[in-house]
């Protein structure tokens, strides 16, 4: 049967579409801020070259990455006016000051210091600057924070009342802030990002290596990415679990949804793979272990589990979406995993550069923290329908009323075209940058050493290279 094109499916598609787009650069750039304090404080103690070059070439990255989560940052906002204006209607009193709040504070502390990032190294004390490194990890971090806290209540409201005209009036900013699902969710979103950085560096030192270019760079590069992942992913498979435990406690149609369980189970069994069959009400080609779902929802064997038959069809969100998104999110991590720590032992043996097998597969591994905190926002956002905000405000009824077809197929192309030019100029500089591997001297952003001589450390004598330096690295 085919799907009808209205108004509110065309407006969900760009919400989708744009929002996708949008979190793959604060997934890289929340992550790159911390790595750029990480290594401004090892270079004030270690007082190592090799960790001024990484922050110069690393600085220009985030630069350009920075700007474009702005820019796409800026379009991607027009639509809660133009296609969800009842939604800010009625939740503008809430979600109005906390995204205030994040660019009064977040926003304007890491813009105010980044700037001294860029212009002030060769002007301020390498212990400002630090603090400066320091600032703007923190404001990309409160940034994520005043997110997650709107998204959260939306997910999970409370600390409100309802007026007559259907206003959602904030009666305590300490429920609404100090959620518990807040305090989940925050965490899980700053080390998917963290983490998706760490893979990002590695990969790039893997690259290097092999290429046999900049040794000193690759060498510290993967030391540090595959070292901060391994002991990343396990506090992120944690929180994911915790976040799991709020879904089943908060939103048991997104739990059920998730698990693909369509009837009631004690004990429940866990559906490793599966083709949810809604039209139905049941799976194809299952593979399941008995049990295993009741001990991931209440850490028992024998509990009863609700299944989406408990609702009503119109109250439940789609299924395949958030099933096999979901697992691809843990496939991700577990992946991410497993490289991680083959890595971080082989490089502890000092046989990872002799691996080369292992390298490529670092190498080919920089999507996976993008693929997982994509697949992982799937699974929150559909899995939460038919809601936009849980339990009190349908989808539906969020959109903007009398707007037609032909209107939102108008903007969601050109939003399309726009951020398609973004990400493809955007994605090419990057790119050119990373291929060059040209690592500016410390103090000079625009000065650029040879990538294919191997660089030296400076002070030693013109024929003192990689080995003086990868001494210096370690």
């Amino acid at each position: 049967m085919a799907m009808d094109v209205t108004p509110l499916l065309l407006s969900r598609i760009q919400f989708a579409f744009t929002i996708s787009f949008h979190i793959i650069f604060p997934a890289f750039t929340v992550g790159l801020a911390a790595w750029l304090a990480y290594l401004q404080g090892c270079s004030l103690i270690l007082k190592a070259p090799v960790y001024d070059r990484l922050f110069s070439f690393w600085l220009r990255i985030f630069g350009i990455a920075f700007g474009l989560g702005v820019v796409s940052g800026i379009v991607m906002a027009f639509q809660f006016g133009t296609n969800w204006s009842e939604l800010s209607r009625r939740a503008g009193p809430i979600q109005g000051p906390l995204l205030g709040y994040e660019s009064f504070t977040a926003f304007a502390i890491e813009a105010s210091f980044f700037g001294v990032l860029v212009l002030g190294r060769d002007r301020v004390t390498r212990g400002f600057y630090f603090f400066s490194s320091l600032m703007v990890c923190l404001g990309t971090t409160m940034s994520s924070f005043w997110i997650m806290v709107n998204n959260s209540w939306m997910q999970a409201p409370v600390g409100f009342v309802q007026g007559p005209d259907g206003v959602f009036v904030p009666t305590s900013w300490t429920a609404i802030i100090f959620s518990p699902v807040v305090w989940v969710r925050v965490p899980h979103m700053v080390l998917a990002a963290y983490v998706t950085t760490s893979f990002c560096i590695a990969a790039t030192g893997a690259w290097y290596a092999l290429r046999g270019m900049n040794k000193v760079e690759a060498r510290a590069m993967l030391r540090m990415g595959l070292g901060l992942a391994a002991i990343l992913v396990p506090a992120q498979l944690l929180f994911g679990h915790l976040t799991g435990d709020y879904v089943h406690k908060w939103q048991p149609t997104k739990f059920a949804a998730i698990e693909a369980r369509w009837h009631d189970e004690q004990p429940a069994s866990e559906v490793l793979i599966a083709w949810p069959d809604q039209k139905n009400e049941r799976n194809r080609f299952t593979l399941s272990v008995p049990y295993l779902g009741s001990l991931i929802a209440t850490s028992t064997l024998n509990s009863k589990e609700v299944g989406l038959t408990d609702w009503a069809p119109s109250d439940r969100p789609p299924v395949a979406i958030p099933f096999l998104a979901f697992r691809i999110m843990v496939g991700c991590g577990l992946l991410m995993l497993a490289l991680a720590w083959s890595g971080s032992v082989l490089h502890a043996l000092g046989r990872l550069e002799r691996a080369r097998w292992l390298l490529w597969s670092i190498f080919f591994s920089f999507p996976l923290g993008f693929i997982a905190t994509l697949t992982g926002w799937f699974t929150a956002e559909v899995g939460r329908q038919p809601w936009t905000i849980y339990g009190q405000v349908r989808t539906a009824r969020a959109a903007t009323p009398f707007l037609t077809t032909p209107q939102v197929a108008a903007s969601l192309i050109v939003f399309a075209v726009v951020y398609a030019l973004i990400f493809v100029a955007g994605t090419i500089y990057i790119y050119r940058l990373l291929k060059a591997g040209a690592f500016p001297a410390p103090g000079h952003l625009g000065t650029e050493t040879n990538p294919k001589r191997p660089l030296s450390v400076p002070g030693s004598s013109p024929g003192v290279d990689s080995a003086a330096g990868l001494a210096a690295a370690e």
